[in-house]
């Protein structure tokens, strides 16, 4: 089957309120559609559609998906490397989830329609049953994703790495500028894997934390990316958990206003696709892109229990594997199930009632407050993100009205 007018081969569709979710296999992505295309593809009525018209009210709708569309699936806290910012405070003796509860996981995804998992610890690597667990993901009809630091990846195990759909190697800085930001001389060894896993397959990539040490290692990062034909740079924001919650390696102000323009620059100048994570919304909300554009192009902020929810390897089920109170033992058969129809509350709540300055911003529909779990670090899981230039700034002003000397003196 492919999308008509675009020749996409497609994988699968989900039928959703607004009409359904149209997985494509190449290029890789997941396109939201209106019901008028689902019916072209064959999908004639949906229990999901009744009592909703097909207008375009329908489109824009805030309610939740039927079920995520990617599941974060925290395999370990396992892991040798002890790095310094790690956010799930990952050890060599770290909790894992046990190969058979991580199958029946997988089992009750797929019934309820997620199409990727993305598979990650700790290092997923050092488990001896990671293979069998993307095998089993690809059975019940989900693609299994990595990421990976790469350490101790050698020629056999990257031709093992072909049952994944996108792997995705750590890589926060060039040389020492890793060094500096991880903890450890581990880049040698993540640019071995890169090149052992793009010679056995395209889907390969780098995640990048930006933090304040690795900003302006972006450039080398970005150039690394392109040097190895690799598919994709995914930038993902600092966020002060776990480990990294004793740092202070969250953005200035000055690098959260820059990181949007940084960002489409490095695109131009080393002809590589960027991505941003959901938490960075803020940063290129701050920027006043055309909103309706942004919508059409799913620039937003917070997914988590929506398009997103992770499963920690305690059996949690959460809104995202940074934050949020647990919902559901998803060991339990049918637990996640049940959970997402009605929980979640503190993700899905928040644009329901926000404070200022997110209650008067034209973004928030998109924006969602930005990041929880930046938020909840900082101490209150439904305030405004902190890290927010447009919060930021005004909070620098309410204080200049309740301070007025002190502000005049800085």
């Amino acid at each position: 089957m492919k999308l008509p007018g675009l020749s996409l081969p497609i994988a699968r569709v989900r039928a959703e309120h607004f009409g359904g979710v149209v997985e494509t296999l190449r290029p890789r992505g997941l396109l939201h559609v209106d019901r008028a295309m689902m019916r072209t593809l064959g999908v004639t009525d949906s229990p999901r559609w009744l009592g909703l018209d097909d207008g375009p009210e329908a489109a824009i709708d805030a309610r939740p998906l039927s079920a995520p569309t990617e599941v974060h699936v925290v395999l370990s806290r396992q892991c040798a490397a002890g790095c310094t910012g790690c956010y799930v405070d990952a050890t060599p003796q770290g909790a894992a989830l046990p190969f058979a509860d991580a199958c029946r996981i997988l089992d009750e995804l797929s019934r309820m329609g997620v199409f990727h998992v993305a598979l990650g610890g700790g290092e997923a690597l050092e488990l001896d049953y990671l293979f069998a667990v993307a095998a089993h993901a690809r059975a019940v009809g989900i693609t299994p994703n990595l990421t990976t630091s790469g350490l101790g990846l050698d020629a056999q195990t990257a031709e093992r790495c072909k049952v994944f759909g996108q792997i995705n190697v750590s890589v926060d800085g060039i040389g020492e500028d890793y060094e500096r930001a991880r903890g450890f001389d581990g880049f040698k060894h993540a640019e071995r894997a890169l090149r052992l896993l793009r010679a056995v397959k395209p889907e390969v990539g780098i995640n990048c934390v930006v933090s304040r040490t690795s900003f302006d290692a972006l450039d080398g990062v970005a150039k690394l990316t392109h040097d190895l034909k690799l598919n994709e740079l995914e930038l993902l924001r600092f966020k002060p958990v776990g480990r990294g919650a004793s740092l202070d390696e969250e953005l200035t102000l000055s690098q959260a206003k820059a990181i949007y323009p940084l960002v489409r620059k490095l695109m131009l100048r080393h002809r590589v696709r960027i991505k941003l994570d959901c938490s960075f919304a803020p940063m290129v909300f701050f920027h006043a892109p055309d909103a309706e554009a942004a919508a059409f192009l799913g620039v937003q902020g917070c997914v988590g229990g929506d398009v997103l929810a992770a499963v920690a390897p305690e059996g949690h089920l959460m809104g995202c594997s940074f934050a949020g109170p647990p919902e559901a033992d998803a060991r339990v058969p049918g637990a996640m199930s049940a959970a997402w129809d009605k929980g979640f509350r503190s993700f899905r709540d928040f644009v329901q009632a926000p404070p200022e300055p997110c209650d008067t911003c034209e973004y928030l529909s998109l924006c969602r407050g930005g990041c929880r779990a930046v938020a909840n670090a900082h101490g209150a899981f439904q305030a405004p993100d902190p890290g927010c230039p447009r919060v930021q700034e005004f909070r620098a002003r309410a204080g200049a009205r309740t301070h007025p000397l002190r502000v005049v003196q800085a």
